[in-house]
């Protein structure tokens, strides 16, 4: 997210209505009518504030992706048990989450601290920025995760570690172990990698108390493009390889003129080293704070936008085409819960919020998953399957055939070498075996994009069903969108009431603040070998 200064835009615009939404006034938060439409082969969203004016934004770049996309959508099961007891709820105003809320947590973020390593000019959520210290006790965490482990009808199994700098933390391995104690099958840490490139040791613990996966900051592959930690990524990958293999998805910030002349040359980083790096998640900015247009036009880049970066920088080897929206999977859990007659892990956040594709190695070359694998057909296979497990066909019958008809969908002439697709599917959808499913990521690479709002392109249809949450201390659980988005109402507000002064914090802890700060020997670490093997 960027920080951006403040000044009022207003503007109209003609065009071909799409749909009926409400969204936020970026001045006054007023929650207000807002109206997508269609002009020129792209997708805007406008709304009026009765005092401040109109607000038109650009929504997705692209009308036809936008379709492609919106064919997708599906609504999930909701919230059994919400936390917030009201008749009638107000969206974003009344999260918590509240009985109007459609998605169950699929990721769930826990914020240890917003202490950091770094002030890097562009953010907004770190302690010297704030004036205060916010780092809830294991006790508190211990509580939090309890509350998403507890909810219904789906528990949340996977839980994201963030800050501030989540290693800041001493007792960073602890939490570890106490969300896997809790039967979270899946602990992600939002890292800058700063301590954990120069701490194997803290690396090993933190693999053997539980951690997944690094969610690792990526903004480029130049000093120029990733001035925060380009000199330390190194040393980050090796420590994962030495610490038994910890899992890496690179999380690039793309920023119009900024970055977005490198998105091929992260995904070909990302292959290099695949060995270790599981993914590449592109997060197109969200432009927090009040921004002028002019401004925002500057650096504003849309889902569509990426994905066209993504297809002409690397010579149409992932295109458009092979990317789909985040409710895509849907038919596979409903086929799943009809077999098994019980909820399951569903991600139905609005069609959106993101699109993704998985990309093999392939002779040197780079195959995404559609090419050999008829999406489409697949998924209205096992909708047409669901349906007649749900009329109460048997199970049997059903499985029966289902590896036979699977192979129907799988070119084998075109698929990776080495293991049978149809097979690793027939596993996850009759047996429940996911184990199958690392053997696909081990041989790929992720390759998706989540474009976080902000108040200018804000649709509270998106809020309603987003996936990615926050827990509070005081046990909401508040969307992301809502949560960073609009800091006011949950995340500055529960935050500062619970944080301490930076001279109580000190005193409380004996630990000063200025220790935190990371100091970067930058021709220490570029002459280093495998500063060289890494970038060379």
């Amino acid at each position: 997210m960027l920080m951006a200064g403040r000044k009022k835009a207003t503007s109209s615009g003609e065009g071909k209505p799409i749909a009926k939404t409400t969204s936020v006034c970026p001045e006054c938060n007023l929650i207000i009518g807002a109206e997508i439409f269609e002009r020129d082969g792209k997708v805007f969203i406008m709304k009026q504030c009765p005092e401040h004016g109109a607000f038109e934004e650009i929504y997705w770049s692209s009308v036809d992706m936008y379709n492609k996309a919106h064919s997708f959508a599906k609504d999930g099961h909701g919230i059994d048990n919400p936390n917030i007891d009201k008749d009638n709820p107000v969206c974003p105003r009344d999260c918590g989450l509240c009985s109007m809320h459609k998605s169950h947590t699929a990721l769930a973020n826990l914020v240890l601290t917003n202490r950091c390593d770094l002030s890097c000019w562009y953010c907004f959520f770190y302690a010297k920025r704030l004036g205060y210290v916010y780092e809830p006790t294991k006790k508190e965490l211990n509580d939090m995760v309890k509350t998403l482990v507890n909810e219904k009808p789906v528990a949340c199994n996977a839980i994201q570690l963030t800050g501030g700098e989540p290693t800041l933390r001493e007792d960073l391995v602890d939490i570890i172990s106490m969300c896997k104690g809790h039967g979270v099958d899946h602990v992600q840490l939002n890292t800058n990698g700063i301590r954990l490139s120069h701490d194997l040791d803290l690396m090993r613990r933190a693999r053997e108390a539980g951690v997944n996966t690094l969610y690792l900051s990526f903004d480029g592959v130049t000093p120029k493009t990733n001035p925060k930690n380009h000199w330390e990524i190194p040393g980050v990958l090796q420590n994962c390889r030495t610490a038994g293999g910890v899992g890496v998805v690179l999380v690039p910030t793309l920023v119009k003129s900024v970055n977005d002349h490198e998105v091929g040359d992260m995904l070909r980083f990302g292959f290099r080293n695949l060995d270790v790096v599981r993914g590449v998640n592109f997060q197109p900015v969200s432009l927090v704070g009040r921004i002028t247009r002019a401004k925002r036009e500057k650096m504003r880049i849309t889902i569509p936008d990426a994905i066209q970066k993504i297809e002409e920088q690397t010579d149409g080897q992932i295109a458009k085409e092979d990317f789909y929206p985040v409710p895509t999977p849907h038919p596979i859990t409903r086929f799943v819960e009809a077999l098994t007659g019980k909820a399951t892990y569903d991600l139905t956040s609005h069609f959106a919020c993101g699109m993704a594709t998985y990309v093999f190695e392939n002779d040197g070359g780079m195959l995404p998953l559609p090419r050999f694998i008829d999406v489409e057909g697949l998924l209205e296979y096992l909708n047409g399957q669901a349906e007649e497990l749900e009329k109460g066909k048997s199970r049997y019958v059903v499985g029966a055939k289902l590896l036979f008809k699977l192979r129907s969908f799988v070119d084998k002439g075109k698929a990776p070498k080495g293991f049978s697709v149809a097979k690793l599917i027939y596993n996850v959808l009759m047996k429940h075996d996911y184990t199958a499913l690392g053997e696909l990521q081990h041989r790929s690479l992720f390759v998706g994009m989540m474009h976080f709002m902000d108040k200018y392109n804000y649709d509270i249809e998106r809020v309603k069903r987003c996936c990615i949450h926050y827990v509070m201390s005081d046990n909401r659980i508040v969307p992301f969108c809502a949560f960073n988005v609009i800091p006011e109402w949950y995340r500055d507000k529960d935050q500062e009431e619970q944080g301490l002064s930076f001279k109580e914090y000190e005193r409380k802890t004996g630990r000063k603040l200025e220790r935190d700060a990371y100091k970067r020997d930058i021709k220490a670490l570029s002459s280093s070998e495998i500063y060289r093997k890494t970038y060379g």
